[in-house]
């Protein structure tokens, strides 16, 4: 941890940085945090930093998510409703479908349902969800 450490700081610096350019030119700033990390990531001899997905979970996501409720316009989200709720569970049901059928399509012995469940597991609990679809499997 130590030896990364001047690296996490100038990475901070560096979005503190990012922030305000990105409020001077008017564009969202977690999208162009996003956009500067990927170009980040295209340096030569940058170290491979791992984040354990609940720190993101735990500490990252819910200010953002804190920030962007607190500043929702309330009109526009009821003007929105339907496109958002749409996109919510229709975007999430139908990349399902996809998944689970090219799953089946692709890899010998998977079932839909596998490839359903399978779709569910890639967050943050990937290792526990899939390890009991692996132990199901067993029995």
């Amino acid at each position: 941890m130590h030896h990364n450490l001047l690296l996490i700081l100038g990475l901070l610096f560096v979005v503190m940085l990012l922030v305000l350019v990105a409020r001077r030119i008017k564009i969202a700033y977690p999208i162009f945090l996003v956009l500067a990390g990927l170009g980040i990531s295209f340096i030569p001899g940058m170290p491979r930093l791992h984040l354990d997905p609940d720190l993101i979970f735990l500490i990252f996501l819910p200010p953002l998510l804190y920030e962007a409720a607190w500043y929702t316009s309330w009109n526009d989200f009821w003007k929105w409703k339907r496109p958002i709720a749409l996109l919510a569970f229709g975007l999430v049901f139908f990349t399902s479908t996809i998944i689970a059928y090219t799953s089946a399509s692709i890899i010998p012995g998977f079932t839909l349902a596998l490839g359903f469940i399978g779709r569910h597991c890639f967050p943050s609990r990937c290792g526990s969800c899939c390890y009991g679809i692996k132990r199901n499997e067993r029995s």
